[in-house]
């Protein structure tokens, strides 16, 4: 999950007095998740932002540029708490249990584009487009790495067998993640991602004797 600053720039020329950056990331989003990162158009983008052409290129450059500054955006509003509340966590099992049940909250969030936008901006992009290609790469393999650290650390400490396969693991939940951020955009509805998110843990040994019965989205504290 990657982090950033949105603080905003100097306002650019023939930009609007009242652009809020934030907002317009937000509205730009809306418009890469329905229609994918290469059939989204400048005037389509400009049109939800409420912005001309000339004050997007002021504002972020490109439409490249535009696209990946939303979709870290995303990350670092959506993800970043969640993140550091599952790195924060002692007891492992808790730790996987929490963070898809979050996760599913936020996949099916009414105030967020159905799934992921690291997993569902890969689609539709020019292999022209390399700089966009290797950060969204990038952007799984941080989380990918992320899951890597808590398991190896949960081996260290006696709460996994020592013969855990890190990588696979990590792969694992990683694969799974993705996984329901392709059923959030088919439409699965909060419960059942929710339910589904509850199998995660299950993925590890004993989980069974580890934990309570699995929290459901009304017992968890909303963050997003």
């Amino acid at each position: 999950m990657t982090a950033t600053s949105s603080t905003p720039a100097a306002r650019g020329k023939g930009r609007p007095r009242n652009f809020d950056r934030n907002t317009a990331l937000l509205k730009a989003l809306e418009v890469f998740w329905q229609r994918g990162y290469g059939p989204a158009s400048v005037s389509e983008l400009c049109s939800a932002m409420g912005i001309n052409a000339p004050s997007l290129y002021a504002a972020f450059g490109n439409k490249s540029a535009l696209f990946l500054e939303a979709v870290t955006y995303y990350e670092q509003r959506y993800w970043a708490a969640p993140s550091r509340r599952f790195m924060e966590e002692k007891d492992f099992y808790r730790a996987v249990n929490n963070f898809f049940i979050e996760a599913a909250g936020i996949l099916r969030s009414p105030d967020t584009p159905c799934g992921c936008m690291v997993v569902l901006a890969a689609v539709n992009i020019s292999e022209s487009e390399q700089n966009v290609i290797r950060t969204l790469r990038q952007m799984r393999l941080d989380t990918k790495n992320m899951f890597a650290e808590k398991i190896r650390q949960a081996v260290l400490e006696g709460q996994l067998p020592e013969d855990t396969h890190v990588e696979a693991l990590a792969g694992a939940f990683n694969t799974f993640l993705e996984g329901m951020s392709l059923q959030a955009r088919d439409g699965l509805n909060a419960e059942e991602l929710s339910n589904a998110a509850s199998y995660a843990v299950r993925m590890l040994p004993k989980w069974h004797k580890r934990l309570k019965p699995a929290p459901t989205l009304k017992q968890l504290p909303s963050h997003y």
